[in-house]
This record gives C-alpha cells, sequence and structure tokens, in this order.
C-alpha cells in the first residue's frame, strides 16, 4: 500500500518541478522579455525543432552557489534549457539560454549542462545549435562562471570540422560570452534584438569617451556589413529560426556522413540558351552573378552566406541535381569583383567549412586580380590573399571551376585553378587567361610603339585585339590542360552536374602532419 501511495505523491512531486522548470524565471520575467519583443528560451526551441520532437536533458539541474542570496533563486534548470529534437526529421542537439533566469547567465551549472550536450553531440555525430541570450559570467560565481566558459570554448574547439556549430544570437552576448558563438561555423543575429560586443557602450565612453549605442556597437547590422562577425541577419525570431532550419538542411550531420540528397524535381539536363548572353561584350560592363547562380542550380534556390559583407565575392548553399554544394563565385556588380582583404577572408572560411564536411565546391569565376591601394597593402592583403589560397589548394572536397570572363594574375590561381587541385576545370568562350588585362599588357608591352604612333588609340585596339588572339583567350589554357574543355554557356549546368556525378567517389589527400600553419 505504501508505494500505491507513493508513486501518486512522487509524480506529483515531478509534475510540480518539471512546472517550475518550464516557469523559468516567473510570469513577470516572462512578460518584460515579451515586452522587448522577444521570445522566452521554450518558445525559440518549439519554433526551432519539428513539433514534439525535443527531448530536454537536465531539467532539474540548480546552481550551487550560495552566496549574494542566490540561495534564494534556485529554479530547476538553471538559466539554460538542454536537449535534442529533431529538424525536418533529422537529429540536432542545442541549448537555449534563458534571460528569465538571472539575466541567462552562465554559472558553472549551467556551463555544465552544456558541455553534456556538446559532448552528446559529439558521440552521435549532429549539430549543436546554440540560442545565445544572457548577460554574460554570473558574477557571484567568480572564477566557476570563468571555467565553464573555457569547457565550452574548448569544446567548441574540439567539435570544429567534426559536426556543424550555428550560433543564434537573440540577446545579449558580451565580454568573454561572444568568444562561443565566434568559434562556431555560422553566425545568425535578429535585428534590433541581438548584440555582440567585447566592451559595453559604458566602459568603452569611460576609456575613450565615445558615445555609442548597444545597436551601434555591437548590433546585426554593424556585424553584417562591417565586421563580418554575422552571417545571416533577420527582421525576427521566427524568420531567423526557420532559416537556421534551411541552413540545416543543406548540411550534412557530421564530417564522416555525406551531405543530405533530395530527389530533385529540377531536370539536371536542363539547358538555358540565354546564359550564352549573360556577359557583356564590353569587358569593362558589368553583370549580376547571381543571376547565373540562379540559373545553374536546382529551382533557383541559392542561400547566401554574409549576403552583406564583402559582397565583391558570392558564398553561399546550393542544390545540383538534388545534392548540396557550396558556391564561390565574384560578383561583377561590386568593385568589379576583384579580390580584397575582406573577400579572402570570406571566400578562405566558407571554403574550408565545405570541404570540412566533405561538400563539393563549385566555383564561378571573373576576376581581374587582387585589389591595388595602400591601404590594401598595408591591412595585409599579402597574408590575408594567402588565405583563400590556402583554403583551396587544401581542400580535399570535390572542386568544380567555370571560368565565366576574367581571370588574370594570382587571382587566376586561387580560384579553384588546377594548379591547386581543381578536378575539373570548365571555360565559357568568353573566358580570358592572363598575368594581366589586355589593355594594361598592351601599355606596358608596346609602351615606346605607342607613344611613336600617329593614331595610338587605332594602334592600341589593335594591338590588344593581337594580345587576346595570343594569350588572353581560354584555348591557349585549354592546350595546356589547364582547362579540361571550353562548353557552350547553355550547357553549364548539365556539364557541372556530371562532374560532381563523376567526382561523388572522390579520393584525395594530404601530406601527414598534426595540422597546417595558415595565415592567420
Amino acid at each position: 500500500m505504501r508505494v500505491e501511495k507513493g508513486i501518486p505523491t512522487s509524480l506529483e512531486k515531478l509534475t510540480k518541478m518539471r512546472d517550475q522548470a518550464r516557469a523559468g524565471g516567473g510570469e513577470k520575467r516572462i512578460e518584460q522579455q515579451h515586452a522587448k519583443g522577444k521570445l522566452i528560451a521554450r518558445e525559440r526551441v518549439a519554433l526551432l525543432v519539428d513539433e514534439g520532437s525535443f527531448e530536454e536533458v537536465d531539467p532539474f539541474v540548480v546552481h550551487r552557489a550560495t552566496d549574494f542570496g542566490l540561495d534564494q533563486q534556485k529554479i530547476p534548470g538553471d538559466a539554460v534549457v538542454t536537449g535534442y529534437g529533431r529538424v525536418d526529421g533529422r537529429l540536432v542537439f542545442l541549448f537555449a539560454q534563458d534571460f528569465t533566469v538571472l539575466g541567462g547567465s552562465v554559472s558553472e551549472a549551467v556551463g555544465q549542462k552544456i558541455y553534456k550536450i556538446m559532448d552528446m553531440a559529439m558521440k552521435v555525430g549532429a549539430p549543436v545549435v546554440g540560442l545565445n541570450d544572457s548577460g554574460g559570467a554570473r558574477i557571484q560565481e567568480g572564477v566557476d562562471s570563468l571555467a565553464a566558459y573555457g569547457g565550452i570554448f574548448l569544446r567548441n574547439v574540439l567539435a570544429s570540422g567534426v559536426i556543424p556549430q550555428i550560433s543564434v544570437i537573440l540577446g545579449p552576448a558580451a565580454g568573454g560570452a561572444v568568444y562561443s558563438p565566434a568559434l562556431t561555423d555560422f553566425v545568425f543575429m535578429v535585428k534590433g534584438v541581438g548584440q555582440m560586443y567585447i566592451t559595453g557602450p559604458d566602459v568603452i565612453k569611460a576609456v575613450t569617451g565615445e558615445q555609442v549605442s548597444h545597436e551601434e556597437l555591437g548590433g546585426a547590422e554593424v556585424h553584417a556589413t562591417k565586421s563580418g562577425v554575422a552571417h545571416f541577419v533577420y527582421d525576427n525570431e521566427s524568420a531567423c529560426l526557420q532559416a537556421v532550419r534551411r541552413l540545416l538542411g543543406f548540411l550534412p550531420l557530421n564530417n564522416a556522413d555525406d551531405p543530405p540528397r533530395q530527389e530533385p524535381a529540377d531536370d539536371p539536363e536542363r539547358r538555358d540558351p540565354s546564359l550564352r548572353t549573360l556577359v557583356p561584350e564590353d569587358p569593362v560592363k558589368s553583370y549580376d552573378m547571381l543571376q547565373l547562380v540562379y540559373r545553374v542550380v536546382d529551382d533557383g534556390d541559392f542561400m547566401e552566406v554574409h549576403q552583406q559583407y564583402a559582397q565583391n565575392m558570392l558564398v553561399g548553399f546550393a542544390r545540383m541535381n538534388g545534392s548540396p554544394v557550396g558556391v564561390v563565385a565574384q560578383q561583377p556588380m561590386v568593385l568589379a569583383g576583384v579580390i580584397d582583404i575582406d573577400a579572402s577572408v570570406k571566400g578562405a572560411r566558407f571554403v574550408r567549412f565545405c570541404d570540412a564536411f566533405n561538400i563539393p565546391i563549385v566555383t564561378f569565376v571573373d576576376v581581374p586580380g587582387y585589389m591595388p591601394g595602400l591601404s590594401q597593402e598595408h591591412g595585409g592583403i599579402i597574408k590575408h590573399g594567402a588565405k583563400l589560397l590556402y583554403a583551396y589548394a587544401e581542400a580535399t572536397a570535390p572542386k568544380v571551376t567555370i571560368l565565366v570572363r576574367k581571370a588574370y594574375g594570382g587571382a587566376y590561381i586561387v580560384m579553384g585553378s588546377k594548379h591547386l587541385r581543381g578536378d575539373v576545370n570548365l571555360a565559357w568562350p568568353t573566358g580570358e587567361v592572363a598575368v594581366m588585362g589586355p589593355e594594361g599588357a598592351v601599355n606596358i608591352l608596346y609602351r615606346d610603339l605607342l607613344s611613336k604612333s600617329e593614331e595610338p588609340e587605332e594602334t592600341r585596339k589593335k594591338l590588344i585585339k593581337e594580345f587576346k588572339g595570343k594569350l588572353a583567350n581560354p584555348y591557349i589554357a585549354a592546350t595546356r590542360g589547364y582547362l579540361d574543355d571550353v562548353i557552350d554557356p547553355a550547357e553549364t549546368r548539365p556539364r557541372i552536374v556530371k562532374a560532381l556525378n563523376m567526382l561523388q567517389n572522390k579520393r584525395d589527400t594530404l601530406p601527414p602532419k598534426k595540422h597546417g600553419n595558415i595565415p592567420l
């Protein structure tokens, strides 16, 4: 009889504790969160994962500190919700910081809850998504809260290149708290809601005298356009979390898994004659490279990464015949597609991510070279530009490159060329490969002749035409085997699909070593 009476009593206690955990910091704190236009942790989890799929882990864990009144504020689950669920039926682990509990501050217990989730994700091989909304380290816990951050950072590094890691900034992330998102693969932010900075406005005013708002200092727009910290920015939390779901659909669960293939609705043999007129006859006229990407990939579905940052370089995810690919391309409409410091770093990081997870890299090339200028040279274009070169050379994932128009100098080499182990390299008839552009080359090679000519402009035009015929065209490179073929632009999609099908069992290796020394 004692057992029979005990079971209902125990269930009542269980229900009460679960209700406490789900209530977070209480109705008043939840109302305050909503008044700021922010969702609470469990609402965010519900938007991210498939309905009914979330399994919570450690809902009863509480902090152990008792000083400074913390003994009166022990809430089941502490300041983070952790667990696992499904996104489109595929496993994902996640943690959601709960700002209604002590400002979402990270305690020793919060850290250990996050460790457990990250360790589980590594063991079973599934992505981790962190929903960040925290006031930072819990001051009352001193070094224990700092140790908690250290453990998270360590796991971010160990998981890098093993499982995808995604950070979503849905509130403040200040001081050391910003380094966990910075160590992950992709950072999402919501305008007017998320902020990231090392030191806040008050500290900056005290030290430098500068006055700046939280949003001006570390808001979503700043990190999307200036710092490059944010890869994706959205107007509200719902749109942001739906975008996280979309991104996960392109990614494998881990580095030993294949990228998720979908049954394609788009014909892999689809030809597009309109591509024949995409590139203007005038070599200095621009065009929109996004139009080429949209017309070639499955159903025009392209998820651009870093859309507002270093816009002279395009990177993002698409599918070819149902299989995910990473796309890298110049954008001639911005700085003529030249490679500068920001574009180099943006492209290198994306190429290395794709390679880590064996996502094929499709490159569309129209690059006049590296950006000249004092600010670029003093800013380190040499070392930063080398990052992109390093990334392509190191990559063992399938690499298919299409030369669309210009490929001059070192920029030709870096953009997935045969010399950096490109697997299939094709060119349009409009492609040009040369040490430098024909106009500049003629000015140097024929300086004396042009100075003595009675009709310098006519002579220059004639010499430029001759130079293109001798050097600046794709056929010269093709005769050397540096290009595998020169193709009809209309055939671009089927040729890429066939190349990727051929490369799907590609195996390539690197020399035995602990790791390389990329020029950071």
